[in-house]
């Protein structure tokens, strides 16, 4: 079984998505200065959602409304290495301001019309799942 990751789309609007956070990663090397959607590990016991919850207010200190799953490629979610996939979902801040707690140096947020998002440097195996956030916020 592959280990399973969980990222949120937090975007302005569920209902009709115009802006996404992203997230510039501190460590590992590899990744610093790349840009990611918050997330993290799903931990024994947690369902993916539960973990999504954790993982946006340690890292970003927020509460999210989850709204749907990302469609992705394979069953266990968007491939990042050969042991590794994530699922995404898109998610709207319910409670706090985020900032940058654990993980990241730079919140920004970058309209989904293409240009912007896809101009940052993305962390490699996140790039397929902005395409089809884009792709999905082009069609609402």
């Amino acid at each position: 079984m592959k280990k399973q990751i969980v990222g949120a789309a937090l975007v302005d609007s569920l209902e009709r998505p115009e802006k996404l956070l992203a997230a510039r990663r501190t460590a590992p090397p590899e990744f610093a200065g790349m840009w990611e959607f918050p997330g993290g590990k799903v931990e024994t016991g947690e369902t993916p959602q539960q973990a999504l919850h954790r993982e946006l207010a340690e890292e970003l200190g927020v509460t999210a409304s989850l709204g749907s799953e990302l469609q992705c490629p394979t069953s266990n979610g968007w491939p990042l290495n050969a042991n590794t996939a994530m699922r995404v979902w898109l998610a709207q801040v319910t409670d706090g301001t985020p900032e940058p707690l654990e993980d990241h140096d730079l919140l920004q947020w970058v309209e989904l019309d293409g240009a912007e998002i896809l101009g940052l440097e993305w962390i490699p195996a996140d790039l397929p799942i902005v395409q089809a956030l884009v792709a999905f916020a082009a069609h609402q």
